[in-house]
Protein backbone atom coordinates (compact mmCIF):
# COMPACT_ATOMS: atom_id res chain seq x y z
CA UNK A 1 0.00 0.00 0.00
CA UNK A 2 1.24 3.40 -0.77
CA UNK A 3 2.79 5.73 1.57
CA UNK A 4 -0.01 7.06 4.20
CA UNK A 5 -2.11 10.01 2.28
CA UNK A 6 -3.89 12.67 4.31
CA UNK A 7 -5.01 11.51 7.76
CA UNK A 8 -3.56 15.11 9.37
CA UNK A 9 -6.03 14.73 11.68
CA UNK A 10 -5.70 11.23 12.64
CA UNK A 11 -1.64 11.64 12.58
CA UNK A 12 -1.98 14.35 14.74
CA UNK A 13 -4.04 12.16 17.40
CA UNK A 14 -1.42 9.99 17.44
CA UNK A 15 1.09 12.07 18.27
CA UNK A 16 -0.58 13.08 21.27
CA UNK A 17 -0.67 10.12 22.44
CA UNK A 18 2.24 8.94 22.17
CA UNK A 19 3.67 12.44 23.51
CA UNK A 20 1.16 11.81 26.49
CA UNK A 21 3.56 11.25 29.85
CA UNK A 22 0.59 9.27 31.06
CA UNK A 23 -1.55 5.92 30.04
CA UNK A 24 -3.24 5.74 26.87
CA UNK A 25 -6.34 3.42 25.65
CA UNK A 26 -7.13 4.72 22.45
CA UNK A 27 -10.22 2.66 20.68
CA UNK A 28 -9.86 3.14 16.12
CA UNK A 29 -12.94 2.05 14.69
CA UNK A 30 -13.94 2.34 11.09
CA UNK A 31 -15.58 0.56 8.38
CA UNK A 32 -14.15 -2.31 6.49
CA UNK A 33 -11.09 -1.65 4.19
CA UNK A 34 -11.25 1.99 5.45
CA UNK A 35 -7.24 1.39 6.16
CA UNK A 36 -6.86 1.09 10.14
CA UNK A 37 -4.31 -1.34 10.20
CA UNK A 38 -2.35 0.28 7.82
CA UNK A 39 -2.37 3.49 9.64
CA UNK A 40 -2.15 2.71 13.18
CA UNK A 41 1.46 -0.04 11.94
CA UNK A 42 2.69 2.70 9.44
CA UNK A 43 2.41 5.76 12.36
CA UNK A 44 3.78 3.60 15.37
CA UNK A 45 5.98 1.19 13.21
CA UNK A 46 9.23 2.45 15.59
CA UNK A 47 7.35 1.65 18.86
CA UNK A 48 5.11 -1.29 18.99
CA UNK A 49 6.55 -3.87 20.83
CA UNK A 50 3.46 -6.75 20.77
CA UNK A 51 0.53 -6.83 17.72
CA UNK A 52 -2.00 -9.18 17.37
CA UNK A 53 -4.88 -9.63 15.02
CA UNK A 54 -7.94 -11.57 16.01
CA UNK A 55 -9.03 -14.40 13.75
CA UNK A 56 -12.50 -14.46 12.65
CA UNK A 57 -14.70 -17.13 13.70
CA UNK A 58 -11.48 -19.17 15.49
CA UNK A 59 -11.91 -20.86 18.87
CA UNK A 60 -10.63 -19.55 21.81
CA UNK A 61 -7.62 -22.25 21.70
CA UNK A 62 -6.62 -21.13 18.73
CA UNK A 63 -6.68 -17.53 19.26
CA UNK A 64 -4.39 -17.93 22.84
CA UNK A 65 -1.86 -20.21 20.37
CA UNK A 66 -2.05 -17.19 17.78
CA UNK A 67 -0.70 -14.83 20.61
CA UNK A 68 1.63 -17.14 21.85
CA UNK A 69 3.55 -16.75 18.54
CA UNK A 70 2.86 -13.00 18.63
CA UNK A 71 4.64 -13.15 21.99
CA UNK A 72 7.41 -14.78 20.83
CA UNK A 73 8.09 -12.99 17.53
CA UNK A 74 7.53 -9.50 20.11
CA UNK A 75 10.23 -10.82 22.08
CA UNK A 76 12.70 -12.49 19.87
CA UNK A 77 12.29 -15.92 21.11
CA UNK A 78 14.17 -18.57 19.50
CA UNK A 79 11.35 -21.19 21.10
CA UNK A 80 7.75 -21.31 21.13
CA UNK A 81 6.39 -20.01 24.25
CA UNK A 82 3.78 -22.10 26.55
CA UNK A 83 0.30 -22.01 25.13
CA UNK A 84 -1.42 -19.71 28.08
CA UNK A 85 -4.58 -22.17 29.00
CA UNK A 86 -6.65 -18.80 29.37
CA UNK A 87 -6.47 -14.88 28.45
CA UNK A 88 -5.95 -13.62 31.92
CA UNK A 89 -2.45 -16.02 31.56
CA UNK A 90 -2.48 -14.38 28.53
CA UNK A 91 -1.96 -10.97 29.75
CA UNK A 92 0.37 -11.86 32.71
CA UNK A 93 2.82 -12.97 30.19
CA UNK A 94 2.14 -9.54 28.12
CA UNK A 95 2.46 -7.78 31.23
CA UNK A 96 6.01 -9.39 32.06
CA UNK A 97 7.16 -8.39 28.05
CA UNK A 98 6.30 -5.04 28.88
CA UNK A 99 8.12 -4.86 32.35
CA UNK A 100 11.38 -6.48 30.70
CA UNK A 101 11.29 -3.43 27.86
CA UNK A 102 10.41 -0.78 30.30
CA UNK A 103 13.48 -2.11 32.74
CA UNK A 104 16.00 -1.93 29.56
CA UNK A 105 14.43 1.63 28.60
CA UNK A 106 12.49 3.39 30.81
CA UNK A 107 12.11 6.66 28.56
CA UNK A 108 9.98 3.93 25.64
CA UNK A 109 6.57 4.46 24.65
CA UNK A 110 5.28 0.58 25.14
CA UNK A 111 2.20 0.71 22.08
CA UNK A 112 0.85 -2.51 22.32
CA UNK A 113 -2.19 -3.33 19.30
CA UNK A 114 -4.98 -5.33 19.26
CA UNK A 115 -6.60 -5.42 15.87
CA UNK A 116 -10.15 -6.95 15.24
CA UNK A 117 -10.86 -7.14 18.92
CA UNK A 118 -14.53 -7.78 18.12
CA UNK A 119 -13.06 -11.25 16.95
CA UNK A 120 -11.01 -12.10 19.65
CA UNK A 121 -13.75 -10.94 22.25
CA UNK A 122 -16.39 -13.55 21.71
CA UNK A 123 -18.94 -15.14 23.50
CA UNK A 124 -17.97 -16.58 27.03
CA UNK A 125 -13.88 -16.35 25.49
CA UNK A 126 -12.72 -14.16 28.92
CA UNK A 127 -11.03 -11.49 26.70
CA UNK A 128 -12.56 -8.71 27.44
CA UNK A 129 -12.73 -9.53 31.41
CA UNK A 130 -8.61 -10.03 30.83
CA UNK A 131 -8.24 -7.02 29.30
CA UNK A 132 -10.64 -4.97 31.95
CA UNK A 133 -8.32 -6.67 34.78
CA UNK A 134 -5.10 -5.89 33.06
CA UNK A 135 -6.22 -2.39 32.19
CA UNK A 136 -7.44 -1.42 35.76
CA UNK A 137 -4.94 -3.72 38.09
CA UNK A 138 -1.58 -2.82 36.35
CA UNK A 139 -1.76 -0.96 32.54
CA UNK A 140 -3.41 2.28 34.08
CA UNK A 141 -0.62 2.89 36.00
CA UNK A 142 2.18 2.71 33.58
CA UNK A 143 3.00 6.15 32.03
CA UNK A 144 4.77 4.29 28.88
CA UNK A 145 1.64 2.54 27.92
CA UNK A 146 -0.11 3.16 24.51
CA UNK A 147 -2.58 0.46 24.39
CA UNK A 148 -4.75 0.21 20.99
CA UNK A 149 -7.42 -1.55 20.57
CA UNK A 150 -9.14 -1.75 17.02
CA UNK A 151 -12.34 -3.35 15.10
CA UNK A 152 -13.99 -2.70 12.11
CA UNK A 153 -17.44 -3.50 13.57
CA UNK A 154 -18.29 0.04 14.57
CA UNK A 155 -21.12 -0.70 16.89
CA UNK A 156 -19.82 -3.62 18.37
CA UNK A 157 -16.59 -1.22 19.94
CA UNK A 158 -18.83 1.35 21.01
CA UNK A 159 -21.18 -0.73 22.95
CA UNK A 160 -18.44 -3.06 24.79
CA UNK A 161 -16.01 -0.38 25.14
CA UNK A 162 -16.57 3.27 24.59
CA UNK A 163 -19.58 2.82 26.05
CA UNK A 164 -18.70 -0.52 28.55
CA UNK A 165 -20.56 -0.22 31.98
CA UNK A 166 -18.49 -2.68 33.70
CA UNK A 167 -14.99 -2.46 34.16
CA UNK A 168 -13.50 -0.37 31.34
CA UNK A 169 -16.31 2.15 32.20
CA UNK A 170 -14.86 5.53 31.22
CA UNK A 171 -11.53 4.00 31.10
CA UNK A 172 -10.72 4.62 27.09
CA UNK A 173 -9.06 8.02 26.43
CA UNK A 174 -9.50 8.73 23.00
CA UNK A 175 -11.56 7.14 20.23
CA UNK A 176 -11.23 7.19 16.68
CA UNK A 177 -13.43 6.85 14.03
CA UNK A 178 -11.56 6.44 10.74
CA UNK A 179 -13.37 8.17 7.99
CA UNK A 180 -13.09 7.66 4.47
CA UNK A 181 -10.73 9.59 2.20
CA UNK A 182 -11.81 13.08 1.25
CA UNK A 183 -11.36 13.60 -2.29
CA UNK A 184 -8.13 15.74 -1.47
CA UNK A 185 -7.03 12.45 0.35
CA UNK A 186 -8.13 10.85 -2.64
CA UNK A 187 -6.00 12.41 -5.32
CA UNK A 188 -3.11 12.35 -3.09
CA UNK A 189 -3.32 8.91 -2.52
CA UNK A 190 -3.51 8.52 -6.47
CA UNK A 191 -0.89 10.54 -7.07
CA UNK A 192 1.20 9.05 -4.89
CA UNK A 193 0.44 5.64 -6.97
CA UNK A 194 1.39 7.35 -10.16
CA UNK A 195 -2.43 7.64 -11.27
CA UNK A 196 -3.15 11.21 -12.98
CA UNK A 197 -6.58 12.05 -13.61
CA UNK A 198 -8.00 15.54 -13.36
CA UNK A 199 -10.63 16.27 -10.40
CA UNK A 200 -13.26 15.57 -12.60
CA UNK A 201 -12.02 11.85 -13.36
CA UNK A 202 -11.21 11.99 -9.43
CA UNK A 203 -14.93 12.66 -8.84
CA UNK A 204 -16.09 10.38 -10.90
CA UNK A 205 -14.28 7.01 -9.21
CA UNK A 206 -15.36 8.52 -5.79
CA UNK A 207 -19.05 8.43 -6.97
CA UNK A 208 -18.60 4.77 -8.01
CA UNK A 209 -16.27 3.63 -4.56
CA UNK A 210 -15.89 6.25 -2.15
CA UNK A 211 -12.77 7.11 -0.45
CA UNK A 212 -12.31 3.91 0.16
CA UNK A 213 -8.20 3.22 0.39
CA UNK A 214 -8.03 -0.91 -0.46
CA UNK A 215 -10.47 0.04 -3.55
CA UNK A 216 -8.36 2.55 -4.55
CA UNK A 217 -4.92 0.55 -4.02
CA UNK A 218 -6.85 -1.48 -7.64
CA UNK A 219 -6.38 1.54 -9.50
CA UNK A 220 -3.97 1.36 -12.61
CA UNK A 221 -2.05 4.35 -13.57
CA UNK A 222 -2.75 5.00 -17.36
CA UNK A 223 -7.02 4.43 -17.37
CA UNK A 224 -9.68 6.57 -17.54
CA UNK A 225 -11.80 6.43 -14.77
CA UNK A 226 -14.61 4.73 -16.80
CA UNK A 227 -11.94 2.05 -17.55
CA UNK A 228 -11.23 1.89 -13.96
CA UNK A 229 -14.53 1.42 -12.97
CA UNK A 230 -15.11 -0.71 -15.52
CA UNK A 231 -12.11 -2.90 -15.04
CA UNK A 232 -12.47 -2.82 -11.14
CA UNK A 233 -16.31 -3.08 -10.77
CA UNK A 234 -17.41 -5.46 -14.21
CA UNK A 235 -14.02 -7.47 -15.02
CA UNK A 236 -14.91 -11.14 -14.26
CA UNK A 237 -11.82 -10.89 -11.27
CA UNK A 238 -12.71 -7.17 -10.56
CA UNK A 239 -12.59 -6.57 -6.87
CA UNK A 240 -15.95 -5.01 -6.32
CA UNK A 241 -17.80 -7.25 -8.58
CA UNK A 242 -18.89 -9.13 -5.45
CA UNK A 243 -17.38 -7.26 -2.70
CA UNK A 244 -21.28 -5.86 -1.38
CA UNK A 245 -22.50 -9.06 0.57
CA UNK A 246 -19.25 -9.17 2.18
CA UNK A 247 -18.70 -5.85 3.13
CA UNK A 248 -22.00 -5.98 5.37
CA UNK A 249 -21.49 -9.50 6.73
CA UNK A 250 -17.97 -9.06 7.79
CA UNK A 251 -19.21 -5.96 9.75
CA UNK A 252 -22.96 -7.35 11.18
CA UNK A 253 -24.04 -10.71 12.57
CA UNK A 254 -27.62 -10.17 11.35
CA UNK A 255 -26.60 -8.38 8.67
CA UNK A 256 -29.49 -8.70 6.77
CA UNK A 257 -31.50 -6.50 8.39
CA UNK A 258 -28.92 -3.56 7.33
CA UNK A 259 -29.11 -4.75 3.85
CA UNK A 260 -32.46 -4.27 3.68
CA UNK A 261 -32.48 -0.87 5.21
CA UNK A 262 -29.87 0.04 2.84
CA UNK A 263 -30.87 -1.16 -0.43
CA UNK A 264 -34.26 0.68 0.46
CA UNK A 265 -31.93 3.40 0.56
CA UNK A 266 -30.59 2.92 -3.05
CA UNK A 267 -34.11 2.59 -4.57
CA UNK A 268 -34.84 6.61 -2.59
CA UNK A 269 -31.20 8.12 -3.80
CA UNK A 270 -32.76 11.06 -1.67
CA UNK A 271 -33.67 9.69 0.90
CA UNK A 272 -36.27 8.47 3.54
CA UNK A 273 -38.72 9.29 6.55
CA UNK A 274 -37.91 7.01 9.38
CA UNK A 275 -41.50 4.87 8.90
CA UNK A 276 -40.94 5.14 5.02
CA UNK A 277 -37.67 3.87 5.09
CA UNK A 278 -38.64 0.51 7.62
CA UNK A 279 -41.67 0.11 5.29
CA UNK A 280 -39.93 -0.28 2.32
CA UNK A 281 -37.27 -2.53 3.97
CA UNK A 282 -40.04 -4.42 5.62
CA UNK A 283 -39.40 -3.99 8.87
CA UNK A 284 -40.93 -4.28 11.94
CA UNK A 285 -40.30 -0.74 14.17
CA UNK A 286 -39.43 -0.52 17.24
CA UNK A 287 -36.13 -0.97 19.26
CA UNK A 288 -33.74 -3.75 16.92
CA UNK A 289 -34.67 -1.16 14.01
CA UNK A 290 -33.36 1.85 15.70
CA UNK A 291 -30.69 -0.02 16.60
CA UNK A 292 -29.39 -1.24 12.95
CA UNK A 293 -30.30 2.23 11.91
CA UNK A 294 -27.57 3.35 15.06
CA UNK A 295 -25.16 0.60 13.42
CA UNK A 296 -25.02 1.88 9.91
CA UNK A 297 -24.38 5.69 11.11
CA UNK A 298 -21.72 5.10 13.20
CA UNK A 299 -20.08 3.52 10.35
CA UNK A 300 -21.05 5.94 8.00
CA UNK A 301 -22.93 3.94 5.43
CA UNK A 302 -26.56 6.23 5.99
CA UNK A 303 -26.35 9.72 7.29
CA UNK A 304 -29.22 11.73 8.37
CA UNK A 305 -30.57 15.44 7.74
CA UNK A 306 -33.19 17.10 9.72
CA UNK A 307 -35.92 18.95 7.39
CA UNK A 308 -35.43 22.56 7.98
CA UNK A 309 -38.16 24.10 10.41
CA UNK A 310 -39.07 20.42 11.53
CA UNK A 311 -38.24 18.07 14.64
CA UNK A 312 -36.19 14.74 14.46
CA UNK A 313 -39.15 12.88 14.28
CA UNK A 314 -39.31 14.24 10.75
CA UNK A 315 -35.55 13.71 10.11
CA UNK A 316 -34.76 12.37 6.41
CA UNK A 317 -32.58 9.46 6.33
CA UNK A 318 -30.17 8.85 3.41
CA UNK A 319 -27.63 6.38 2.04
CA UNK A 320 -23.96 7.80 2.18
CA UNK A 321 -21.54 4.58 1.06
CA UNK A 322 -20.95 5.32 -2.70
CA UNK A 323 -20.12 1.90 -3.09
CA UNK A 324 -23.20 0.50 -1.93
CA UNK A 325 -25.13 3.30 -4.22
CA UNK A 326 -22.98 2.35 -7.25
CA UNK A 327 -23.53 -1.43 -6.92
CA UNK A 328 -27.15 -1.89 -5.99
CA UNK A 329 -27.80 0.36 -9.32
CA UNK A 330 -25.13 -0.67 -12.09
CA UNK A 331 -23.38 -3.61 -10.69
CA UNK A 332 -25.50 -5.90 -9.32
CA UNK A 333 -28.22 -7.27 -12.00
CA UNK A 334 -25.01 -6.72 -14.45
CA UNK A 335 -22.43 -8.61 -13.01
CA UNK A 336 -22.34 -11.29 -15.79
CA UNK A 337 -21.74 -8.89 -18.89
CA UNK A 338 -18.13 -8.65 -18.05
CA UNK A 339 -15.48 -5.94 -19.31
CA UNK A 340 -16.60 -3.38 -21.61
CA UNK A 341 -20.11 -3.23 -19.45
CA UNK A 342 -19.22 -0.15 -18.16
CA UNK A 343 -17.97 1.54 -20.81
CA UNK A 344 -21.44 1.36 -22.80
CA UNK A 345 -23.53 2.24 -19.75
CA UNK A 346 -21.84 5.39 -18.93
CA UNK A 347 -23.42 6.87 -22.46
CA UNK A 348 -26.72 6.08 -21.32
CA UNK A 349 -29.76 9.14 -20.04
CA UNK A 350 -29.90 6.36 -16.40
CA UNK A 351 -26.54 7.62 -15.88
CA UNK A 352 -26.82 11.25 -16.45
CA UNK A 353 -30.14 11.08 -13.86
CA UNK A 354 -28.56 8.73 -11.38
CA UNK A 355 -24.83 11.07 -11.50
CA UNK A 356 -26.77 13.74 -10.35
CA UNK A 357 -27.44 12.17 -6.95
CA UNK A 358 -24.46 10.61 -6.65
CA UNK A 359 -22.46 13.98 -6.88
CA UNK A 360 -25.16 15.45 -4.43
CA UNK A 361 -23.70 12.56 -2.43
CA UNK A 362 -20.07 13.43 -3.05
CA UNK A 363 -20.87 17.54 -1.46
CA UNK A 364 -22.93 16.19 1.28
CA UNK A 365 -19.68 14.46 2.24
CA UNK A 366 -17.73 17.49 1.56
CA UNK A 367 -19.51 20.54 3.43
CA UNK A 368 -16.61 21.76 5.59
CA UNK A 369 -15.12 22.50 2.05
CA UNK A 370 -18.51 23.68 0.57
CA UNK A 371 -18.46 26.17 3.86
CA UNK A 372 -14.93 26.91 3.12
CA UNK A 373 -15.79 27.94 -0.36
CA UNK A 374 -18.72 30.75 0.87
CA UNK A 375 -15.92 32.12 3.40
CA UNK A 376 -18.49 30.75 6.24
CA UNK A 377 -15.78 28.56 7.87
CA UNK A 378 -16.25 30.41 11.26
CA UNK A 379 -19.59 30.92 10.89
CA UNK A 380 -22.28 28.83 13.16
CA UNK A 381 -24.10 26.89 10.65
CA UNK A 382 -26.73 24.09 10.50
CA UNK A 383 -27.30 21.90 7.23
CA UNK A 384 -30.56 20.38 6.18
CA UNK A 385 -33.31 19.29 3.48
CA UNK A 386 -36.64 21.28 2.73
CA UNK A 387 -39.49 19.41 0.71
CA UNK A 388 -42.79 21.18 -0.05
CA UNK A 389 -45.51 18.88 -1.24
CA UNK A 390 -48.08 20.53 -3.12
CA UNK A 391 -51.63 20.88 -1.51
CA UNK A 392 -53.77 21.36 -4.45
CA UNK A 393 -54.19 21.41 -8.62
CA UNK A 394 -53.33 25.34 -8.51
CA UNK A 395 -49.54 24.75 -6.26
CA UNK A 396 -46.41 23.90 -6.79
CA UNK A 397 -44.43 21.47 -4.79
CA UNK A 398 -40.64 22.08 -4.44
CA UNK A 399 -37.41 20.76 -2.84
CA UNK A 400 -33.86 21.87 -1.65
CA UNK A 401 -31.66 19.08 -1.44
CA UNK A 402 -29.20 20.45 0.68
CA UNK A 403 -29.89 23.98 2.65
CA UNK A 404 -27.08 25.96 4.81
CA UNK A 405 -28.84 27.66 7.46
CA UNK A 406 -26.20 30.50 8.87
CA UNK A 407 -25.74 32.19 11.76
CA UNK A 408 -25.41 35.46 10.33
CA UNK A 409 -28.72 35.47 8.70
CA UNK A 410 -28.57 33.80 5.15
CA UNK A 411 -29.74 30.64 3.95
CA UNK A 412 -27.38 29.17 1.00
CA UNK A 413 -29.95 27.38 -1.31
CA UNK A 414 -27.58 24.87 -3.05
CA UNK A 415 -28.06 22.97 -6.51
CA UNK A 416 -25.50 20.33 -7.26
CA UNK A 417 -25.26 19.41 -11.22
CA UNK A 418 -22.45 16.99 -12.29
CA UNK A 419 -21.87 17.85 -16.26
CA UNK A 420 -18.52 17.46 -18.73
CA UNK A 421 -18.59 20.85 -19.57
CA UNK A 422 -19.89 24.56 -17.53
CA UNK A 423 -23.35 24.34 -16.67
CA UNK A 424 -25.92 26.06 -18.71
CA UNK A 425 -28.82 27.43 -16.94
CA UNK A 426 -31.77 27.56 -19.76
CA UNK A 427 -34.87 29.15 -19.84
CA UNK A 428 -36.74 26.28 -18.69
CA UNK A 429 -34.24 25.81 -15.65
CA UNK A 430 -34.49 29.42 -14.41
CA UNK A 431 -37.66 28.84 -14.72
CA UNK A 432 -37.67 26.34 -12.10
CA UNK A 433 -35.29 27.94 -9.96
CA UNK A 434 -37.41 30.96 -9.39
CA UNK A 435 -40.35 28.71 -8.88
CA UNK A 436 -38.37 26.81 -6.46
CA UNK A 437 -37.29 29.98 -4.44
CA UNK A 438 -40.04 31.54 -4.13
CA UNK A 439 -42.11 28.82 -2.98
CA UNK A 440 -38.87 28.36 -0.35
CA UNK A 441 -39.79 32.24 0.58
CA UNK A 442 -43.45 31.91 0.42
CA UNK A 443 -44.14 28.33 2.51
CA UNK A 444 -41.31 29.18 5.31
CA UNK A 445 -41.60 32.97 4.99
CA UNK A 446 -38.29 33.11 6.21
CA UNK A 447 -36.70 36.89 6.97
CA UNK A 448 -33.21 35.55 5.87
CA UNK A 449 -31.50 36.43 3.00
CA UNK A 450 -31.81 33.45 0.58
CA UNK A 451 -28.78 32.85 -1.94
CA UNK A 452 -28.84 30.01 -4.79
CA UNK A 453 -25.89 28.63 -4.48
CA UNK A 454 -24.72 26.53 -7.79
CA UNK A 455 -22.29 23.50 -7.33
CA UNK A 456 -20.62 22.42 -10.78
CA UNK A 457 -17.68 20.63 -11.81
CA UNK A 458 -16.50 23.45 -14.12
CA UNK A 459 -18.91 25.91 -13.00
CA UNK A 460 -21.51 27.90 -14.72
CA UNK A 461 -21.63 29.47 -17.96
CA UNK A 462 -22.13 32.66 -17.88
CA UNK A 463 -25.54 34.31 -19.39
CA UNK A 464 -28.45 36.62 -18.24
CA UNK A 465 -30.26 33.93 -16.42
CA UNK A 466 -26.78 32.81 -14.28
CA UNK A 467 -26.41 36.37 -13.56
CA UNK A 468 -29.91 36.99 -12.44
CA UNK A 469 -30.30 34.06 -10.05
CA UNK A 470 -27.08 32.39 -9.04
CA UNK A 471 -25.21 34.17 -5.96
CA UNK A 472 -22.67 31.72 -5.41
CA UNK A 473 -21.07 30.02 -8.34
CA UNK A 474 -18.64 27.05 -6.93
CA UNK A 475 -16.49 24.62 -8.72
CA UNK A 476 -16.17 21.51 -7.88
CA UNK A 477 -12.28 22.00 -7.21
CA UNK A 478 -12.78 23.20 -4.06
CA UNK A 479 -14.27 20.03 -2.82
CA UNK A 480 -10.47 19.30 -3.01
CA UNK A 481 -9.00 21.46 -0.11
Amino acid sequence: MSPIAGRHHERTLFDRNLKSRKPELLAVYGRRRIGKTFLIREHFAKHLCFEMTGLHDASRALQLKNFAQQLAAAARSRKMLEIPPTWFDAFGMLRTHLQTLAKRDPTRRLVVFFDEIPWLASKRSGFLEAVEHFWNSWGSKQPQLLLIVCGSAASWMIHHLIHNRGGLHNRVTHRMRVEPFTLGETREFLVNNGVKLNDKQVIELYMAMGGVPFYLERVRPGLSAAQVIDDICFAKDGLLRDEFEKLYASLYEHHERHVALVRALAASPQGLPRNELLSAAELPTGGRATATLDELMEAGFVTRFDPWGKTKKDSIYRLADEYSLFYLKWIERRRTLGSGTWLKLRSTPGWKAWSGYAFENVCFRHLPQLKHALGISGVETTTASWVYRATDETDQGAQIDLLIDRRDDVLNLCEMKFCDAPFVIDKAYAAELRTKINTFRRVTATRKASMLTMVTPYGSQPNPYRLELVVNDIKADVLFE
